[in-house]
């Protein structure tokens, strides 16, 4: 289930729920019944695996403690069969409100000791707002019973490309947002700012063994799980990573628990806590001895999202470790207080990164006896700022203020704080804005590289920063703003093109040495005049920009068979965490060859197929490569008055799209459809033709011939009609009758075509179920190639050409900007006063008329008025 399916089935769920719970506290339920369904099917898996009977299976109650004690030690807990979510769901009308009571009351006596503080209460808010659903048992159980058929469909094996219950999390609230209000946002990050975050840390952690990383403010986890999925591209064994995770409240601490559980991290990786990270540091001692372990804990890496510019107690913290040597952040606005508190934890080769307002920047006095400004300040001379990314507005569900990221380390290597300037990369999606993959790379190489780009990145020294007194606003480092449209004055009054702005284009004639003078004509002034009328051809035509695409595709020549050997080859084998990476560099190394091509795009055109092609991966490792020849059905939801069912709709390909297999195994078969498809697409445009011909007072005439409705023609009222009309009479070509004589025998046409093409589309439909279930191995891997290989391979090929075509555009503008002069306007409205005094003279009437038209005349001709 993808995205859009799951959040049109939540929707829908919701939006029956509305007049049973408030609107912002459906997500607790359903997140909780989601989270249920995962750990019943994580038992019933691991006892079929164990060769448990289904007989056996419904056969475990509490009595039997050998096998409670065996899946105990097993996965950390225990449920009967009776307690089951699959039990639930085969229970039917049955199925009682206590079922649920009964289970997770159940469920906390049969936690393992090991694993109590993972799962320990972690569906308390669902088991007290039980009742809330309904104001009698019968209707809470309906309104149960109506989430759980929603939930057994919601993916739980972590094999899609998003986080499931973060995504749930985010898109409840954002639906939710006039209940919920704008607060409700702050413990979600975007998943594109928290595989930034991540991206940034992975890099540094690559070479590590074991990894240890923390999140103070986890809320939904979302954070923890991408650095753990980034880094465990690095790292040989992902169980080598462990998780520490504080969050205040209650509900938002357990969505942490059931993220973390549900990506499959082992519960003996897992260390997360209920509480205040300002006023109650942790990691800091064990729960269980929290006086006789009193020893602070550090790690790999932190990463947190706080919540913006919240108030805090700094009374009393001036002998808290986490501040001394820097000081206190202000009452009014803890941000700085929760970057001390994760930089406090971090061992002296450690990283940081955290989300705060831009404001922490420069608010306050560096020279200041405390606040935030000197907090800054000590940051800085201690050297542990690394860089500062200034990220797009809006980013961030349910407030629009600007936003960083800042990197820190406990031990910095470098003499210059790193300024990035990311406001300008996204794309919009909705209401809010969204980093690209690309635009994730891009910051990540860059801080990574610490590479000056231009307008987007620049290492600035720390006398620099002192000089500015410590203000760190990013605008003072780096100009990313455009520069402003220049008109030179001479061209615009005589025309050329300046070179001083075709200097701007320098890169492109350093690619292209000939284009130049097959451009232009250099009379060896300050400007030059086009060689060609057609800027466009003349630059496709030119033997540098031939030589160009040629030289791109020798570097890429080998390219397909790279990625055939790579994907298709290793399907079953490859690290599919770690094999985009793989690619990306194949691609950047060849185009270290290939000048102009940006490959950040190159990336995004990667990573565009590659989110799909990871999905087939996944299924094709977990079931095998027979999976490549399974279909599924196709399940639709369809509404009858106020009824939704479920159904089914044909097929689909569990890997391989039903459209494929058609154009290409079955193209004769698809073609054929396709054309009948094609002919009723004309027919209808050869009615609207018809209607189009017809006269107002022809239509009146012929009235009874439409529908009233919409001015369609009517099959039967055009029937009506030609009722009276003899066989084999002949009407004009343009007269009415014959029009529609016309159109009913195009009615006829497309009703014959609709029913064929409603019969063979069954009939293809079956045919390419048919096909995929029975494919040879060889025609498997072909639709594999088709699927994977060639849309990665075409978005590459086109790559050089979009750089001829911004060359085009980019020219053909700076052309036009200087093609009309104000010499040319001038005489143009000259000329057009001179034709208008010569009809004003031809212009005949009153004494007082023709004084004024003289006037006029004189106005025009430029003379004075008369005073």
């Amino acid at each position: 289930m993808n995205k859009q399916q799951l959040a049109s089935k939540i929707w829908q769920s919701a939006n029956k729920m509305r007049s049973k719970i408030e609107a912002n506290e459906y997500k607790d339920y359903i997140l909780g019944f989601i989270f249920y369904k995962f750990l019943s099917d994580k038992e019933l898996k691991l006892l079929r695996a164990e060769g448990m009977t289904t007989e056996g299976i419904k056969s475990l109650t509490e009595s039997d403690t050998e096998s409670v004690s065996f899946i105990k030690n097993k996965i950390g807990y225990f449920m009967a069969y009776n307690d089951l979510f699959s039990t639930w769901l085969l229970k039917s009308s049955d199925f009682n409100v206590s079922d649920v009571r009964d289970a997770l009351s159940a469920f906390n006596r049969h936690i393992n000791s090991a694993h109590k503080k993972v799962f320990t209460g972690i569906f308390n808010t669902l088991q007290t707002g039980l009742s809330k659903l309904g104001d009698t048992a019968a209707s809470q159980t309906k309104a149960i019973s109506d989430l759980l058929g929603l939930i057994k469909d919601i993916p739980m094996d972590g094999k899609q490309d998003y986080d499931v219950l973060g995504f749930v999390y985010e898109y409840l609230i954002s639906n939710f947002a006039a209940n919920a209000g704008k607060k409700a946002g702050e413990f979600y990050t975007p998943h594109e700012v928290s595989l930034l975050m991540s991206e940034i840390v992975a890099e540094h952690l690559k070479n590590y063994k074991k990894i240890k990383i923390y999140d103070p403010t986890s809320g939904s986890g979302s954070l923890l799980i991408n650095i753990g999925q980034s880094a465990a591209k690095h790292i040989d064994d992902e169980n080598n990573i462990r998780y520490y995770a504080q969050e205040l409240k209650v509900n938002t601490f357990n969505l942490t628990r059931m993220n973390l559980i549900m990506r499959g991290i082992l519960p003996d990786n897992i260390a997360i806590r209920n509480g205040d990270t300002l006023e109650d540091d942790w990691p800091y001692f064990d729960e269980d001895d929290p006086h006789g372990a009193y020893e602070p804990l550090y790690v790999d890496a932190v990463v947190s999202n706080p919540p913006y510019s919240q108030a805090w107690e700094p009374a009393y913290k001036d002998a808290d470790p986490r501040y001394s040597g820097f000081g206190l952040a202000p009452k009014t606005k803890a941000d700085f207080a929760f970057l001390l508190h994760d930089l406090y934890h971090l061992k002296p080769d450690g990283i940081m990164t955290i989300v705060l307002p831009h404001g922490v920047l420069f608010r306050g006095d560096a020279e200041g006896a405390d606040g935030e400004g000197k907090i800054r300040k000590n940051l800085f001379e201690q050297g542990h700022i690394d860089a500062i990314i200034g990220l797009p507005p809006n980013v961030f569900f349910g407030t629009g203020i600007a936003t960083i990221i800042m990197v820190l380390r406990q031990r910095q290597k470098n003499d210059d704080v790193l300024f990035i300037d990311a406001s300008k990369g996204f794309v919009k999606v909705g209401k809010n804005n969204q980093l690209r993959a690309s635009d994730i790379k891009k910051i990540a190489d860059t801080v990574a590289s610490r590479a000056d780009i231009h307008k987007f990145s620049r290492k600035v020294n720390r006398d620099e920063i002192r000089k500015n007194g410590y203000n760190l606003n990013i605008p003072r480092y780096v100009d990313s703003s455009d520069a402003p449209v220049s008109w030179d004055l001479y061209a615009t009054m005589f025309g050329g093109i300046p070179k001083p702005e075709l200097t701007e284009l320098d890169a492109y004639w350093s690619a292209f040495p000939k284009l130049w003078t097959s451009l232009f004509k250099d009379e060896g002034t300050p400007f030059v005049s086009l060689a060609t009328d057609d800027v466009k051809q003349a630059i496709l035509n030119n033997a540098d920009i031939e030589a160009y695409i040629k030289r791109y595709t020798n570097v890429f020549d080998s390219f397909e068979l790279y990625l055939n050997n790579e994907l298709i080859g290793k399907a079953l084998t490859l690290n599919i965490s770690r094999q985009e990476t793989i690619i990306c560099e194949d691609i950047f190394s060849r185009l270290l060859s290939v000048p102009l091509i940006d490959r950040y795009k190159a990336y995004q055109a990667l990573n565009n197929e590659w989110v799909k092609i990871a999905i087939d991966l996944e299924i094709i490792q977990t079931e095998g490569f027979e999976a490549v020849k399974v279909v599924d059905p196709n399940m639709i939801v369809k509404k009858k008055g106020d009824t939704e069912s479920e159904a089914q709709e044909g097929w689909i390909g569990r890997v391989i799209p039903f459209e494929l297999v058609q154009a290409t195994l079955l193209r004769d078969v698809s073609d054929a459809l396709r054309q009948k498809e094609n002919r009723i697409t004309e027919i209808a445009a050869g009615l609207e033709e018809i209607i189009e011909s017809l006269s107002e007072e022809e239509k009146e005439e012929y009235k009874d011939a439409f529908n009233e409705k919409d001015g369609t023609l009517s099959k039967n009222g055009i029937l009506n009609y030609l009722k009276s009309v003899q066989d084999g009479v002949e009407f004009p070509d343009e007269s009415v009758e014959n029009k529609l004589i016309i159109a009913r025998d195009l009615f006829a046409e497309e009703s014959k075509l609709k029913k064929e093409v409603k019969t063979e589309g069954a009939l293809l439909n079956k045919l390419t179920k048919e096909t995929i279930e029975n494919l040879t191995d060889e025609q498997a891997l072909m639709l594999l190639d088709l699927k994977w290989v060639k849309p990665i391979v075409a978005a590459m090929n086109e790559l050089p050409h979009d750089v001829i075509r911004e060359l085009v555009t980019k020219l053909t503008a700076l052309a036009e900007k200087y093609a009309v002069t104000y010499t040319d306007v001038t005489d143009k409205i000259n000329k057009a006063k001179n034709e208008v005094v010569t009809l004003v003279d031809k212009l005949r009437g009153s004494e007082f008329d023709m004084k004024g038209l003289s006037e006029f005349q004189s106005l025009l001709r430029g003379e004075k008025l008369v005073e």
